[in-house]
């Protein structure tokens, strides 16, 4: 069974769609390590309760970012991990970690990319009037939300769409399709807009 990571700075819901696909059985992975940036994110509560280990940091204990994604990077190895998956993580991923997991990093972002980069796309897609957001999965590079797309799926916005409501609608995409797409990648290898690209 293939040995994921998952990083995450927030509660982590993403991460417990994750954790319970695993559990049910639908996913086949090993989760082998939670990286947390925040050491009170409710993320490390969820790692603890299903017994996930984790490798959890501040970025203001280490002089570079190089410093603390080399220890990132010494852990990912120590748990023999083959696919990095970004859930929330609020960090841009360096040169450290992109040359040993290149092409195997693989990041959710709530809206139709390249559309709303970055921080809150949510209250972006609101504050633009937009008429679709969506999900895109895609291949962290260098740059903020700007890797080879995997996959998106779109969802519409009503006319009195709020924040709660479109995150609801955002979360129950994900919550389906990020947890199938990395069993889709752990089985058949790179894909980049639903095409085949290698094998892991």
């Amino acid at each position: 069974m293939k040995r994921i990571a998952v990083f995450a700075s927030g509660s982590g819901s993403n991460f417990q769609a994750i954790i319970d696909v695993v559990q049910s059985g639908e996913l086949k992975a090993d989760i082998s390590l939670l990286i947390c940036d925040k050491p009170g994110a409710f993320a490390v509560q969820r790692a603890n309760a299903a017994r996930i280990p984790s490798f959890v940091f501040s970025a203001k204990d280490y002089s570079t970012k190089e410093a603390y994604e080399t220890e990132i990077l010494a852990e990912l190895k120590r748990h023999g991990v083959e696919l990095v998956i970004l859930a929330g993580y609020m960090r841009l991923i360096g040169p450290t970690l992109l040359r040993e997991y290149q092409g195997r990093i693989v990041n959710i972002h709530p809206s139709l990319l390249p559309a709303f980069p970055g921080k809150d796309a949510i209250g972006q897609a609101l504050a633009a009037k937009a008429e679709w957001s969506g999900v895109t999965i895609h291949y962290v590079d260098e740059g903020m939300d700007t890797g080879p797309i995997i996959v998106q799926e779109r969802v519409r916005l009503d006319e009195n769409e709020t924040r709660e409501s479109l995150q609801n609608k955002i979360h129950a995409i994900e919550h389906k399709l990020y947890p199938a797409i990395i069993q889709v990648l752990l089985t058949q290898g790179g894909i980049v807009n639903g095409k085949k690209t290698s094998t892991y």
